[in-house]
């Protein structure tokens, strides 16, 4: 069932994003009474799911996921319909229109995408906000995973920030992208009271931005292992049917100190379907419970929320506010995006660790239905969608724009067969990209 959810979130958002993409093509050729023959969601190669007449228009949904298209007449695109371009000019052929007008229709597309990704951002942050736990309310710092123990960090060290850049939310995806994308000189920190600094390792943006690195974290909270909630009465819990309580606090197992919830998961891993001795604090009462674990290795109890114990706050928008908060998010994601394809470029990071398919982008929905993740993603997406579509790639929009721009500067237009082959050649290379990205999702 989760798989199915997040392939339909993905489908969805897709779908959503294609068909407003193909709209800011549709919409100015209308304006300048330029012909759409076909407007597709999906392509259709063969045989289509659906279709429809309305006027000069076929309007359709195809069968192959990888995109959508609107057929302009006397436009030389991926359909390379070579015998209509042996036909003298129309004037309602694309190929008729002047230069500038032929350009608003090829830029209508990736404008739709950048202006649908600024208002989703902005829509979001006006109706949920920002969650976020102050950094300062972490007083106990924080536990470290192998990957932050790579960095130089500690157990109950507090991350204050890199350079000159003050980190106010508590979060490692912070840190994580600062290494990655800005190869920052030092991590500020302070460790026993004092403030200090460690210098980045050399290298470190290598080690995590590799596929199997960038899904783990870098550290986390320490807190206190204080029971919040019991699984439902039909699930397992050999904890509450030991006796324990909410609101317990465990301090031990085995005699072993655990003062914090990381160290008692790192003590009961590996002990599945054994009995250990469970030290609780309860209204400062010390109590011990012989406790059998579920072959998992688990007590069957949920630790309490991390708003209980820090103080989740919410930063809420005006919608006046909103929108420039979500363009100034969209312009910061776009330029984290350059930024990382120009380390891709020059190898400073792996290509193949760092490309993915539909199946990376289905799996960040999530296995669960949340509206406020659905849309963000959505949002990211249309901006890579547009980014990607300026790409002056021919078959795509910015190739278009690419030899447009070139003829309006020289006066010249390529010549149909230029645009032919150039056109087969991009397209080739865009299914090449498309086949290799979805490759590396599965190998």
């Amino acid at each position: 069932m989760g798989v199915m959810i997040m392939v339909g979130q993905l489908v969805l958002s897709l779908s959503i994003l294609i068909v407003l993409h193909e709209m800011g093509h549709f919409l100015p050729a209308r304006l300048f009474d330029t012909r759409v023959e076909k407007f597709y969601l999906f392509f259709d190669p063969w045989f289509s799911l659906f279709k429809v007449q309305k006027g000069e228009t076929e309007y359709g949904i195809g069968w192959l996921p990888l995109g959508g298209y609107v057929k302009i007449s006397g436009m030389i695109d991926e359909s390379l319909d070579k015998e209509q371009m042996k036909q003298p000019p129309q004037p309602w052929e694309f190929r008729s229109k002047p230069a500038w007008q032929r350009l608003i229709i090829m830029l209508g597309g990736v404008t739709v995408n950048f202006i649908l990704g600024f208002l989703i951002f902005g829509m979001v942050l006006g109706i949920w906000g920002e969650k976020f736990i102050p950094n300062e309310a972490v007083t106990d710092g924080i536990f470290v995973d192998s990957l932050g123990m790579q960095i130089g960090l500690q157990d109950g060290d507090m991350v204050l920030g890199v350079d000159t850049i003050a980190f106010e939310e508590f979060g490692d995806r912070e840190l994580f992208y600062q290494l990655v994308i800005n190869k920052p000189e030092k991590i500020n920190i302070k460790r026993d009271g004092r403030k200090t600094s460690l210098p980045v390792p050399a290298g470190i943006d290598q080690v995590l931005a590799t596929k199997e690195n960038k899904g783990k974290s870098l550290y986390g909270p320490r807190m206190p292992f204080i029971i919040g909630s019991f699984p439902a009465k039909n699930k397992p819990s050999p904890g509450r049917d030991a006796g324990l309580q909410v609101k317990d606090k465990i301090v031990s197992i085995d005699g072993v100190e655990t003062q914090y919830y990381h160290e008692f998961k790192n003590e009961v891993q590996g002990k599945g379907g054994q009995s250990v001795n469970v030290g609780v604090v309860r209204d400062r009462d010390s109590i011990n419970y012989d406790i059998t674990l579920t072959d998992a290795g688990t007590v069957g109890i949920f630790a309490t929320s991390l708003d209980s114990l820090f103080g989740v706050q919410t930063r809420s928008y005006t919608a006046a506010q909103a929108l420039p908060a979500g363009f100034d998010k969209g312009v910061k994601f776009l330029g984290d995006q350059f930024k990382a394809w120009g380390k891709m470029f020059r190898r400073d990071i792996s290509v193949k660790d760092n490309l993915g398919g539909f199946r990376a982008f289905a799996t960040l929905f999530g296995t669960t239905w949340d509206w406020e993740r659905f849309w963000n993603m959505t949002a990211i997406i249309s901006l890579i969608l547009a980014f990607m579509n300026l790409l002056p790639i021919p078959a795509l929009d910015g190739g278009h724009v690419m030899f447009l721009l070139y003829e309006v500067v020289t006066g010249r237009k390529p010549s149909d067969q230029f645009m032919e082959y150039a056109t087969i050649v991009g397209f080739v290379l865009v299914l090449s990209l498309v086949i290799y990205a979805n490759y590396l999702d599965w190998f």
